[in-house]
């Protein structure tokens, strides 16, 4: 197991039967999550890039089985943030010293790509990055967006197992999902996607495919975590026991694109009181504390419990673990 270990480290490519064996064998998983560490440190550093994340809106047209703003959530509090609320939450948490704004909705199409558009141009007249995660849309409005300045863009796959896909994701379609991962690619955007870890009928094998559509896309950030069920869905009654597989999935991710940027998810400090520390020492270099204010952040449940970041005390944990708070945008 240690070979393989080392061939990921070497040449950071294994094949679909070895990562089945990592992810299979307990025994080596500190192993693996120390060699993950020091592949981040070699190829992205100890800098830890901050994003600032806006929640601003909580009104979905979807119905994904895991997901606790799901349109037919009837016990949620819906909201929509204002444009002006939008940019001032921005321009308070560039003050504070944020590189990037992470702009992520429910799928709510009343932000249309016009709106969103001026939106961008408001925040981007500071020197800033702007990451956008608003799901599902077409091409012409990705374009529109990326024209207005938006940077990066997260869309989630959630399972490439196109069964169990459909399953979760009642009235979508796989396929569209893979189009819109490719326009986004093709328009220039820094390009996000990333997996649900734990979802009843998931299979290791299936985790094997994630890991390696990650790879074959050549994406530029993954985002992944552990399945936390929320009782207003229909997974209310999944065990929340995917912990240690996300954190060997993230850092497997890692020795396989060893320069990409990979979040320690507000899923794993949810779980686990030290899951962000310890994905932060198993491969990851971002972390994105909620800047949205408490009323409305409190709304956007996607899952229960979600712990917050205190941005006071980032640095002083970081040092704990001998790592910095970045000063740049970072791109990958």
């Amino acid at each position: 197991m240690n070979s393989l270990i080392q061939k990921a480290k070497e040449c950071h490519a294994l094949s679909k039967p070895e990562i089945i064996r990592l992810l299979e064998d307990n025994s080596i998983n500190e192993e693996l999550f120390q060699s993950a560490d020091k592949i981040r440190k070699q190829f992205v550093g100890d800098e830890i890039h901050l994003r600032a994340l806006i929640e601003f809106s909580n009104i979905c047209s979807r119905n994904c089985f895991y997901c606790g703003v799901r349109a037919e959530n009837k016990n949620i509090e819906r909201y929509r943030l204002t444009p002006d609320k939008i940019i001032q939450l921005a321009e308070n948490a560039l003050k504070t010293g944020y590189k990037t704004i992470v702009l992520q909705a429910a799928e709510d199409m009343y932000y249309t790509a016009e709106m969103l558009s001026d939106i961008i141009k408001e925040i981007k007249k500071n020197d800033t990055a702007v990451t956008l995660s608003i799901g599902e849309r077409s091409y012409d409005e990705y374009k529109i967006l990326k024209d207005a300045g938006a940077d990066r863009f997260l869309l989630r796959i959630e399972t490439t197992d196109k069964e169990l896909y459909k399953q979760l994701h009642p009235n979508m379609n796989f396929e569209n999902r893979i189009r819109c991962l490719k326009n986004l690619k093709e328009l220039g955007y820094e390009t996000g996607t990333g997996c649900l870890i734990g979802l009843p009928g998931q299979t290791i094998n299936s985790l094997a495919d994630d890991i390696l559509f990650f790879k074959e896309f050549d994406a530029d950030m993954i985002g992944l975590g552990p399945l936390i069920p929320h009782k207003d869905t229909p997974l209310k009654d999944a065990k929340p026991d995917g912990f240690w597989l996300s954190l060997k999935v993230l850092a497997i991710t890692r020795l396989l694109m060893p320069d990409i940027n990979i979040p320690a998810t507000t899923a794993m400090e949810t779980i686990n009181p030290e899951g962000r520390i310890l994905a932060l020492q198993s491969g990851a270099n971002v972390v994105m504390p909620n800047v949205t204010d408490e009323f409305h952040r409190s709304r956007y449940e996607i899952y229960p419990g979600k712990k917050s970041v205190d941005y006071t005390k980032l640095e002083e944990k970081f040092k704990q673990i001998n790592r910095t708070i970045s000063k740049n945008k970072g791109f990958r």
